[in-house]
């Protein structure tokens, strides 16, 4: 399925957000790109600050338009606030988890650990980025997976593993014991605009 393959850190300094959670990209350059990215003084309308928080949420966890739309779809038949369910549903993807763990630097990155096959989910391999993990279930590396460097690396820099997740640096092995809270979520994402817009 298609997905966005562009230049991730000049998105990051359009939409003011770091898109890869490291943060590096906004280090040096902390605006838009483009000769007149320093300057630039844009006043947004309504509708277009509702649609760069929908681009945000989107290109923070990489999911395309169609896949996004089907989460919010789904999220709108659970109980509770729709747009807290919308970010607990991303959260949940599986590619999202493993870069939660620590065992990949970016999404990008731990998507591509998925889709190669180095991970397992109760035991059994699955290279679906976009699987949807349910709480109980536990994540886990190929044990002909254990010594990528790759992922020795990541876990080296990765100082923090949310306490939804019951992570064992030994076996390298999480257990989501449950679904995320919003305070453990993005704060910089309303999601309140993006039910706004797709409500219209």
């Amino acid at each position: 399925m298609a997905r966005y393959t562009g230049p991730v850190w000049k998105k990051s300094r359009r939409l003011g957000i770091s898109l890869s959670g490291t943060g590096k990209e906004l280090e040096r350059r902390p605006y838009a790109p483009g000769q007149h990215g320093p300057n630039q003084r844009i006043k947004l309308s309504e509708y277009g600050l509702q649609m760069q928080e929908k681009q945000k949420l989107r290109f923070m966890y990489g999911v395309n338009e169609r896949q996004f739309r089907r989460i919010f779809n789904d999220a709108s038949r659970m109980k509770g606030v729709h747009g807290e369910n919308f970010m607990i549903l991303l959260e949940s993807r599986l590619d999202n988890l493993v870069y939660r763990m620590g065992l990949a630097r970016t999404r990008r990155q731990a998507r591509q650990l998925v889709n190669h096959g180095h991970i397992t989910v109760n035991g059994h391999r699955v290279d679906i980025a976009s699987y949807r993990v349910k709480p109980g279930e536990t994540i886990g590396v190929r044990e002909k997976s254990h010594n990528l460097a790759i992922i020795k690396e990541s876990l080296e820099t990765n100082s923090f593993v949310p306490e939804y997740l019951a992570f064992d640096e030994k076996s390298l092995e999480a257990t989501y014991s449950r679904l995320p809270e919003r305070s453990e979520l993005p704060a910089e994402i309303t999601e309140a605009m993006i039910v706004e817009f797709y409500s219209k």
